[in-house]
Parts: structure tokens; sequence; C-alpha cells
């Protein structure tokens, strides 16, 4: 029994690797289109479309189950994503500069942030020293 093992562990390894990838695509097949729903309005169309073409590569190499066109297509959706991702970031610290202007006109006139913070009042709790039932 050991040897049979032994014969064919390099062909469960090969069979556990091909599974590995196939749900790695997969989960990157899933994890694309979530993306491109929430993010996909914010993208230029240059940056969305090796997004799009690089899921589609995707989608037909997991069809196919060809590791290697697998590994290829992961790739460019990578990169694509990386790309993509510079833009995000850029639209996201531009909004969060506005939001953040949009807080510092609510703070009441002549009075910091930081006044605004401390002026309020603390609340204390303290806790009972009666037991838990009810005690008497």
């Amino acid at each position: 029994m050991k040897q049979e093992a032994e014969v064919n562990a390099e062909s469960d390894r090969l069979a556990k690797d091909r599974v590995e990838k196939l749900n790695a695509a997969d989960s990157m097949l899933f994890q694309t289109e979530k993306q491109l729903k929430e993010f996909g309005e914010k993208l230029s169309d240059d940056k969305k479309a090796p997004i799009e073409t690089a899921l589609e590569n995707l989608r037909k190499a997991h069809a196919s189950q060809e590791i290697s066109a697998i590994d290829a297509a992961m790739e460019q959706i990578n990169e694509a994503w990386k790309n993509a991702s510079e833009e995000l970031y850029k639209a996201q610290a531009e909004a969060g500069a506005a939001g953040e202007q949009d807080v510092h006109r609510n703070i009441m006139p002549g009075r910091t942030a930081e006044a605004d913070v401390t002026a309020r009042p603390v609340v204390t709790v303290r806790r009972s020293t009666w037991p838990a039932g009810g005690g008497r």
C-alpha cells in the first residue's frame, strides 16, 4: 500500500495543483465580475476595456481547463487591475479631499474640529455593587 502511494504521489500532486488552479481561476472570475459591477462606472473606458478582455480570456481558459492558458489569463487580469487601480485611488483621494472640506464646513463658526470634539459631555457608567441575582 505504501509503495502504491509513492508511485501515485506525482500524479496526485499534479491533480491537486490542477484543481487548485481551477479554483483560483473560478475565484478570480467571481471577484473580477463583482469588482466591475462595483467600480466599473468609476473607471475610464481605456482602463475598463483591458479588464473586460482579460476577464473574457480567463473565462475561455477556465472552460478549456488548460492550466497554461489560465496562468496567462490570470496574469493578464492582474496587470489590468493594477493599471486601473491607480485611477481608482486617484478618484478616491480626490473624493476624500472634497469630503474633508465638507466636514470642515460643518464645524460651528469660530471653533476648530478639536474644540468641537472636546466640548461634548463625558458620561460615566457605574457598575452596580449588588450581586447578579438582585441580592438582598
